[in-house]
């Protein structure tokens, strides 16, 4: 069925409505085939695959791709899965589409699945590091200084994960960047990817612009809060090139 829906993706009357079919990270799929994908406690690494579970998404992918469509992408937050991905699949390449952390932190207190409020000991992320945790203590335990705290912890799952990647397979995007010059990112997304331009989808992203939201969290939290994730979030701001003031 999956084959099938594929193909008509291409017909001409067909095509149209099966493209309305919007993207899914499609994690009930995942937990399905791999057991512990969708909410694990920690990142998932190329040891906590059984050969089961390897098969199982394997076999399950292979029916989804067809000639026309012989190549398969896939979207997924939280943590990074690489280690996991790139043992089932090993010749995957990974984008990563970075994002300033205050924003992130923001976005996590305005999602109703953000479980912080409830504590680190309840919130699906693991116990907190004793730096982390020092660190959280010391803002008063706040909320937004927890959001924070849960950017950095991806992150560096991210900067661990991406240590057991050859340098070729993984590309490194921003998203302040792909806001402001989308053509530039397709463009060098194609490349990384090894793929031919369309110049009909070119010419249509030429026509497009993104809206950046990435300022939406001065907006949205108090000055003392803006104060705490700064504080909270300095070292790695500069790491990764997001200017202090936000701007």
């Amino acid at each position: 069925m999956s084959r099938m829906i594929m193909k008509m993706a291409d017909w001409p009357f067909a095509g149209s409505l099966v493209r309305r079919i919007y993207p899914s990270e499609c994690y009930r799929f995942w937990e399905y085939h791999c057991p512990g994908f969708r909410r694990p406690f920690r990142d998932l690494l190329a040891e906590d695959v059984s050969d089961r579970s390897k098969n199982r998404v394997r076999n399950a992918l292979n029916v989804v791709t067809t000639h026309r469509r012989p190549r398969l992408s896939m979207k997924i937050t939280g943590w990074p899965r690489v280690g996991l991905l790139a043992r089932i699949f090993p010749t995957a390449k990974f984008i990563h589409l970075g994002r300033d952390g205050r924003s992130v932190a923001n976005s996590f207190m305005n999602v109703p699945w953000w479980r912080g409020w409830q504590g680190p000991e309840n919130w699906r992320w693991g116990e907190l590091a004793d730096n982390y945790r020092e660190e959280w203590e010391f803002h008063g335990r706040s909320f937004v200084a927890l959001a924070g705290i849960q950017w950095k912890i991806f992150m560096d799952a991210f900067e661990s994960a991406k240590k057991k990647l050859p340098d070729q397979n993984l590309l490194d995007l921003n998203y302040q960047e792909l806001c402001s010059d989308p053509v530039g990112v397709y463009e060098k997304t194609l490349n990384f990817c090894g793929l031919q331009e369309s110049v009909s989808f070119s010419h249509s992203l030429e026509k497009f612009s993104l809206v950046d939201t990435g300022s939406k969290w001065r907006k949205d939290l108090s000055e003392r809060q803006q104060q705490i994730l700064n504080e909270v979030l300095a070292g790695y701001l500069e790491k990764y090139g997001y200017p202090s003031d936000g701007g």
